[in-house]
């Protein structure tokens, strides 16, 4: 099956109003075209030299999001265009956001990141460390960042039932935000989890959102 046919496959296996982000890291832009003609719009990226230079030669009407771990000195790259930003796991990084937001009059959509997984290399933060850092009077001052929910990345493994309690684990995460500080603000709505291999996994637990790659382009090729 060609890339086509399956992006249509795995829309088909989404719940209604879940988001699929198309991740083509590593892709060439042709790849990727050939899913923007099926009429998808959502990609992928975790490395900012190769999502500038992708946003620079695909059409304009492409979502990019980040979805790798994004250091405050690359913010400015992406700020011009960025649809939403998934990794932020620190307070400093959402003040580089909101810097650059400035500059280009934008309001920057952002994802808390979560640490979910018992890997210790995977970024994110504790339920705890996410409450401080949103009832700081610095993050108060942020005008333009607009928090838009929590993303997480289960641990790799073939035990599915430590995965899904990860999953519903990010799931009580934004329910209890949305409680304590985001109740009337109607955008806080996502959930972004779940990936090629567990993706409906992740939608039988809340997710709103699934970063699926190879399901869709294929095996990578590394060069």
């Amino acid at each position: 099956m060609g890339i086509a046919e399956n992006i249509k496959q795995v829309k088909k296996e989404l719940n209604e109003g879940v988001c699929l982000v198309a991740v083509s890291k590593t892709w060439p832009a042709q790849a990727i075209m050939e899913a923007y003609q099926t009429g998808h719009r959502v990609f992928g990226e975790n490395k900012v030299q190769e999502l500038i230079q992708k946003q620079e030669e695909l059409p304009k009407d492409i979502e990019w999001h980040f979805i790798g771990h994004l250091q405050t000195n690359k913010v400015k790259y992406l700020a011009p265009f960025i649809s939403l930003i998934h990794g932020v796991d620190s307070l400093k990084l959402l003040k580089a956001i909101n810097k650059e937001g400035r500059k280009n009059k934008r309001v920057i959509p952002c994802l808390l990141q979560f640490h979910i997984a018992e890997e210790e290399s995977k970024f994110g933060l504790s339920l705890d460390e996410a409450k401080a850092l949103l009832s700081s009077p610095d993050f108060a001052a942020l005008e333009f960042i607009e928090l838009r929910g929590v993303m997480g990345m289960a641990t790799y493994t073939d035990d599915l039932d430590q995965v899904k309690k990860e999953f519903l684990s990010l799931s009580q995460y934004f329910q209890n935000l949305k409680e304590h500080y985001f109740q009337d603000q109607a955008s806080f709505s996502e959930i972004s989890m779940g990936m090629s291999g567990d993706y409906q996994l992740a939608v039988e637990a809340g997710s709103t959102m699934v970063r699926v790659g190879s399901k869709i382009f294929g095996e990578r090729e590394y060069h």
